[in-house]
């Protein structure tokens, strides 16, 4: 039986990319162990068909955590059982599995989620960008086996080092929405509406909020946690909209994906920050599509091609928080035209699911495993 090790620098539980390509390794029947990372708040690991290892840090953030975690990394993959394949998630994962692979000459491949460098963490920051982009330009040219997230960023790249990047959308899978009538009880408002992902700078959130003070009968559930999550809590309370908006945390994928279908619109709102958000296409409107809602998303080209492509909602016109809130509130309110998204929702769903995308990864394995031959 092949063993496979993949490292994550992510939460273990929330991160679905990494839990669905699990899901389809093991259709390879291969042994799989999974290296992350234990953070203050992360939810229980659920009983699980393969082996995990979380690592706790030292340090939380900064140079120091990012050393810290490579440096147990590389350890752990250095002295480990023999394997047949590293697979490294994102570029912070990538020196330590980079190099053992080196050493032990195990073939790597490499999950980039999203344009690293571009990252709007790192826009005021060079001296940290400048790192990132040194451990990059070393490595990327010299990687066989790299996949990422969409043809802008994958494009990117090859122009930027030549190196070849194949595109699996970080798609859902495929699912029907889930009715649940008590969720109607629980927030006594005519309509929700949701924003689920990492709660951090660049994201819209601050717009999103401001905008609520002018919709009328609406509730937005904001499902996730991040670096500005008190900053917007703060900006709840100021407002003095805490009966308008309510922050449930970290959720799991599938009581989410519960929570998100009963909701009547999901937002992606990214600013354009950069290269990295003007690439994106973030998981989150795939998890929108399967729950079957649509999507309100920001003019940016990858997101709102797709939008566009399958008629499934808008494009937001304008930034400005009570523009905003006159969009959305015309959108709530127009009930032909949800109607109308609606039935594009469930050819979007079909055609947008993990269920295709893995067939690419299948493929991918199979060209690794004659290489290894």
């Amino acid at each position: 039986m092949k063993k496979i090790t993949i490292s994550v620098i992510n939460d273990l539980v929330t991160d679905q990319r990494v839990q669905r390509m699990i899901s389809t390794l093991q259709k390879e029947e291969v042994e799989i162990i999974l290296l992350g990372r234990k953070l203050p708040n992360s939810l229980p690991m659920p009983e699980t068909s393969y082996a995990y290892k979380r690592m706790s840090m030292l340090f939380k953030k900064g140079p120091l955590f990012y050393a810290f975690f490579n440096f147990r990394l590389f350890f752990l993959l250095l002295f480990g059982k023999r394997q047949d394949l590293f697979i490294s998630n994102d570029l912070d994962t990538l020196l330590a599995n980079y190099l053992v692979s080196k050493i032990r000459k195990i073939p790597l491949l490499y999950d980039s989620h999203e344009y690293f460098t571009e990252v709007p963490e790192l826009t005021d920051r060079p001296g940290t960008k400048k790192i990132w982009e040194r451990i990059e330009r070393w490595i990327l040219p010299n990687i066989k086996h790299a996949i990422t997230v969409s043809d802008s960023i994958a494009l990117a790249y090859r122009e930027k080092y030549g190196t070849q990047f194949l595109v699996i959308r970080n798609v859902s899978r495929d699912r029907t929405r889930e009715d649940d009538p008590t969720f109607h009880d629980l927030y006594n408002s005519r309509y929700k509406i949701i924003y689920q992902g990492a709660l951090n700078i660049g994201r819209g959130l601050e717009m999103l909020i401001s905008a609520m003070q002018w919709i009328p009968d609406t509730i937005l559930l904001i499902a996730g946690d991040g670096d500005i999550r008190f900053e917007l809590q703060q900006l709840v309370k100021q407002l003095k909209i805490t009966d308008k908006v309510v922050f449930p945390g970290k959720i799991a994928p599938a009581m989410l994906h519960k929570i998100t279908s009963q909701c009547d619109l999901g937002f992606s709102l990214e600013e354009d920050l950069g290269l990295n958000y003007r690439m994106a296409l973030p998981n989150k409107i795939f998890d929108y599509i399967q729950a079957r809602i649509p999507v309100m998303c920001s003019d940016l080209p990858e997101m709102g091609a797709l939008i566009n492509y399958y008629k499934i909602g808008e494009i937001v016109r304008s930034r400005d928080p009570s523009d905003l809130a006159s969009q959305i509130h015309a959108v709530l309110k127009n009930d032909a035209i949800r109607k109308s998204w609606g039935l594009n929702l469930d050819v979007a769903a079909e055609e947008l699911c993990w269920e295709k995308e893995e067939l690419k990864f299948s493929g991918l394995l199979e060209n690794i495993w004659k290489e290894r031959k």
